[in-house]
């Protein structure tokens, strides 16, 4: 197998040769300070002589469809340059999911994309891949930082986060906020990124709405608070902005997660007027607990990310109010043309690529909706 050394360099670079992709909303990344510092490393890749590349993809679960829809775009991108494609399903599975990559490795892949269980349990797996000379590109969630991968491509969380929060407030106008969140699981850096992206655009805000606007830095200031008093206490108060989460569930990003513990909450908090979740799944089976109790109408409901089709049909009736966009066709796709230019011997990637952040509401809803979409 061939061998790999990566530059990772950090470049103010829009992948022009990456089409389809949109800008990188540079802005937005510096506020966030998500953005990662590269290092600096030479590339020497030899493509093979006339042999067809083949491209693994490690997904750590297979199920929600947004999940599926990533694997798939990747896979109809990969078809199209003549790749070859093999992915694996972690089943939610940390051991199985370090099994599935070795496996990977064991069949002469070139490119791993890899959408990791756990940003630190996979790590051993990836420095695997690179002692195989085999280059590795994190999609959607987070890793941690020790990951020798070139970039990871996702959607920028916390930013989508804030206009989910931004828009929030607006409906509410400074007026109480009585939230219950449902979170996907515990310990995920992509879920507090999404919580807390939603925090600080809700209480910028409704502070602006009560006269008392604050800096961005400010609002993430005020915005960690409400985290930490959820790590203590299971729920937050801001008096500062009338804003107010009751109680925290956890529904492991599915359907029927966020119904199990939507139901739960309901049971001890049956006032509450907003339900923020950390994507759009685990908010659709919530939707159904609040039919349920019969509060339809009632609770306006928003989603950190996702922009799932069956979120947005509800968005333009109006039964949903909004949602972060987090496209997987578009990662999935732009994860196969970063690997091949790897392998064509690229080497300046930023540390993360995002994606472009928008908050769907009914006003641009009709921009976004395919109801022949995957997702």
């Amino acid at each position: 197998m061939k061998k790999l050394l990566l530059v990772l360099t950090m470049v103010a670079l829009l992948l022009t040769s990456v089409t389809g992709c949109g800008n990188q909303n540079q802005t937005g990344n510096k506020s966030t300070g998500e953005q990662k510092q590269a290092e600096q490393v030479n590339t020497k890749y030899k493509p093979k002589n006339g042999q067809q590349i083949v491209i693994g993809f490690s997904q750590y679960t297979m199920g929600a469809p947004y999940f599926v829809e990533i694997v798939k775009a990747a896979q109809r991108e990969a078809e199209a340059n003549g790749c070859k494609f093999i992915s694996v399903d972690g089943q939610d599975n940390i051991n199985k999911q370090q099994a599935d990559i070795e496996d990977l490795l064991s069949k002469n892949i070139d490119l791993l994309i890899l959408n990791a269980k756990d940003p630190i349990g996979v790590v051993p797996a990836v420095k695997e891949a690179q002692a195989a000379g085999v280059p590795v590109i994190e999609v959607d969630s987070s890793i941690d930082p020790s990951a020798p991968v070139v970039t990871t491509i996702q959607s920028n969380n916390k930013e989508n986060g804030k206009r989910v929060g931004l828009w929030l407030a607006e409906q509410f106008k400074g007026k109480n906020i009585k939230a219950a969140l449902i979170s996907g699981a515990q310990g995920n850096p992509v879920g507090q990124t999404r919580r807390d992206g939603v925090f600080a655009g809700v209480i910028a805000g409704q502070m602006k709405a009560l006269g008392q606007e604050i800096s961005d830095a400010k609002a993430e200031e005020y915005a960690n608070d409400v985290e930490k008093q959820l790590v203590s206490k299971g729920k937050a108060k801001f008096d500062k902005a009338n804003f107010e989460i009751v109680a925290q569930g956890w529904g492991s990003w599915a359907h029927e997660g966020g119904l199990k513990a939507m139901e739960d909450i309901l049971v001890a908090n049956p006032d509450i007027n907003v339900l923020i979740s950390e994507n759009d799944s685990m908010a659709l089976g919530a939707l159904e607990a609040i039919k349920e109790a019969k509060q339809e109408g009632q609770v306006t409901i928003v989603a950190a990310a996702d922009g799932q089709k069956e979120a947005l049909a509800l968005i333009k009736e109006g039964k949903y109010g909004a949602t972060g966009m987090n496209n997987p066709t578009l990662i999935g796709k732009t994860a196969v043309q970063v690997g091949l230019k790897v392998l064509e011997g690229d080497k300046s990637f930023p540390k993360i690529y995002y994606t472009p952040p928008v908050a769907i509401t009914k006003e641009n809803v009709d921009q976004y909706y395919d109801p022949n979409a995957g997702f």
